[in-house]
């Protein structure tokens, strides 16, 4: 892949995983998992949606430095740009559908999920380095031998039984994101012909 082409797989990945999150929150059915405690923090502490994002991230990027993960440059874009994109898709005013029928809303938030799935296919493919969140899952896969798709379904589902502890606001939406970000993912990878790592691999993604 040439020098121009990854870096701008990396910013259309970040820029379309910010767009499908904000997908997620205008169809107004529940929030992705990482999404309940996202928002919750936002209510409480009256920092906008974007901040709280950048600020878990942080968190999160140092819990996986523990761990054990190398950041990379896209580690730190995916920090500070899907945050940044939100906000200005937000203050955009990207039409809220809390209002509608059911039907469209259900097809809002399954366009937003199949979108952050492609999304982390072009950034994580692009191998800069995997952003925060998405750092345990590609360890998974590495480590543990698991399937990008179980990975997946595993870390949204510990993000989510954490926001529920913590009382965060929950959907049949949010059920619907955790069950199929993983499929949603692994797709995304298999369909662009893009890898996780970098190294060349015989394990099924």
């Amino acid at each position: 892949m040439s020098r121009l082409v990854r870096p701008l797989q990396l910013l259309a990945g970040l820029f379309l995983a910010a767009f499908g999150i904000v997908l997620t929150l205008r169809a107004n059915l529940g929030v992705s998992p990482w999404d309940v405690l996202h928002g919750g923090l936002a209510d409480r502490t009256g920092l906008s949606f974007g901040v709280v994002v950048q600020l878990v991230g942080a968190v999160v990027l140092a819990a996986s430095l523990l761990l054990g993960v190398r950041p990379g440059p896209g580690t730190i874009a995916n920090l500070v740009l899907i945050g940044a994109f939100e906000d200005l898709l937000l203050d955009a005013g990207l039409g809220d559908a809390s209002q509608g029928a059911l039907l469209p809303r259900l097809l809002l938030l399954v366009a937003g999920v199949l979108l952050i799935g492609v999304a982390g296919a072009l950034y994580i493919g692009a191998h800069y380095g995997a952003g925060p969140r998405d750092g345990l899952m590609v360890a998974l896969h590495t480590r543990r031998g698991w399937s990008i798709g179980v990975a997946r379904t595993v870390v949204e589902a510990s993000a989510l039984l954490v926001g529920v502890v913590l009382g965060g606001p929950v959907g049949v939406g949010t059920a619907l994101y955790t069950v199929g970000i993983g499929p949603a993912t692994q797709a995304a990878f298999r369909v662009l012909r893009m890898t996780p790592v970098r190294e060349t691999t015989t394990e099924p993604i």
